[in-house]
């Protein structure tokens, strides 16, 4: 395996350089983009400093209990994150607690299963394997579980007199919103189908490509991308599935009606 080329400081800052053509464009045709660009710029290099140095001390101890912390914080993060995507969103714990459980079934079971069947780690919770398939399962699932709460949710406000017509008809509340539910999760499949159909053609892939720069022999980085699309693929799915099935059952009640009364309003 050939080594890494290490880059430095400078290297980054040249690279971040780059970021004056949006602030230029921004200024330009008065975007009003240049600060938000600036704040998320900062933020950024904040975030992957801390996380990389986090990293380095949770690699080293390879404790669980520190392993199982992260994941938690980054599930929890990701939940907060999921809710703020969403044009409507469920009132109370409810609006956070649903996505959030989505994700941790689904990312945490797909990483389990990762763990203990292709990666064999020693110990299994080795946060070097652990934590980064955690991560690139997650993100993702948590792209698919927001977009597909949000079409749910918002599919049920705009069609709401067409769902009470049906259940008005006899129909059940899951006959009623199966329109709403397949536009849903297929929304939130969407972005992994079309990540899998263009990798190598359009893109190489973020992780290959890591693992090419970092000295990888190209055919075993093809290897990794491709178990990881397959982890990603599954998490999102379970996820997308887990947190329609949740929704749909928190917008109905005992008497299957509609309880839209449950949503909170139209963010601005």
């Amino acid at each position: 395996m050939a080594e890494y080329i290490a880059l430095s400081y400078w290297d980054i800052a040249i690279a971040a350089s780059l970021l004056c053509i949006n602030a230029g464009l921004s200024i330009y045709y008065k975007l009003g983009t240049a600060k938000r660009l600036v704040i998320a710029a900062t933020r950024m290099v904040v975030q992957l400093t801390l996380v990389g140095l986090v990293l380095k001390a949770l690699f080293a101890s390879v404790s669980p209990w520190l392993t199982l912390l992260v994941a938690v914080l980054m599930i929890g993060f990701a939940g907060r994150e999921a809710i703020s995507r969403q044009e409507r969103s469920f009132v109370g714990f409810w609006g956070y607690g649903l996505g959030t459980t989505s994700m941790l079934l689904a990312a945490g079971t797909v990483t389990i299963f990762a763990l203990g069947t292709q990666f064999h780690a020693d110990p299994w919770y080795d946060p070097r394997y652990a934590i980064p398939i955690l991560g690139m399962i997650l993100g993702n699932t948590m792209t698919g579980v927001s977009l597909a709460l949000d079409r749910l949710l918002s599919e049920a406000d705009a069609g709401r007199m067409k769902i009470e017509a049906r259940l008005a008809l006899g129909h059940t509340f899951r006959s009623a919103m199966q329109v709403p539910i397949k536009n849903a999760m297929r929304a939130g499949l969407i972005p992994t189908v079309n990540g899998m159909a263009a990798a190598g053609l359009v893109s190489l892939p973020g992780m290959m490509t890591g693992q090419i720069l970092a000295g990888v022999e190209p055919v075993q980085a093809v290897k990794y991308q491709l178990l990881v699309m397959f982890l990603i693929a599954g998490g999102t799915a379970l996820g997308v599935f887990a947190s329609t099935m949740l929704a749909m059952h928190r917008l109905s009640d005992g008497r299957q009606r509609l309880r839209l009364d449950r949503l909170n309003a139209v963010k601005n």
